[in-house]
């Protein structure tokens, strides 16, 4: 097996591609190593004391540096347990105590959207998942829905874009105005 890596634009994360699918639906970020307890991976990742995230996609895995960190000591390490993990085909979550394993975390927070704009959500929604999504997914993140309320979308940056120093620029500047071309009732993008 073979364990391909590549930058993101955020220099703190590598993305790294084990070859084969991570998360068959949806994604999960861990930014903490309570997080990681669901997952023996993002566990075993923390565990190395040098990362401060651990994000899974669909066909890869980003994950931070701490500050200070240099990638070179730091890569061989997140490859060598990932090699482990993938090779010993391991479980990705842990399962509960009824036997069922851990659900990755819901993509959709609540901000009590309201349902007259329910045509309007739609869009935005259609638009992030086959416009934004795939182009964030490229760079080692993701970009999920949070809400919308008078004319203000909300989108929580993941993974590599968390923490991103262009994770501003990219809402403000890309997304923003996607949105506001083909959702004129969108006036403005904020980080949730």
């Amino acid at each position: 097996m073979f364990i391909e890596t590549e930058t993101t634009p955020n220099p703190a994360t590598l993305k790294f591609l084990p070859g084969r699918e991570v998360m068959a639906d949806g994604t999960r970020e861990f930014t903490s190593p309570e997080d990681a307890a669901a997952s023996p991976l993002a566990e075993a990742l923390f565990d190395l004391g040098d990362v401060t995230g651990v994000f899974f996609g669909h066909g890869f895995i980003s994950v931070t540096a701490a500050p200070g960190v240099e990638w070179p000591g730091l890569k061989p390490q997140v490859v060598s347990i990932l090699l482990d993990h993938f090779v010993s085909e391991a479980p990705l979550f842990r399962q509960s105590g009824n036997g069922i394993a851990v659900p990755p975390e819901s993509e959709d927070a609540d901000l009590g959207d309201d349902p007259a704009d329910a045509d309007i959500i739609a869009q935005i929604k259609d638009l992030i998942e086959t416009r934004v999504r795939p182009a964030v997914a490229n760079d080692g993140g993701d970009i999920v829905y949070r809400g919308f309320r008078e004319g203000v979308v909300y989108l929580s940056m993941q993974g590599a874009c968390s923490g991103c120093p262009s994770s501003s620029a990219t809402l403000k500047h890309g997304i923003e105005s996607l949105l506001k071309h083909y959702v004129p009732e969108v006036s403005e993008v904020r980080a949730a």
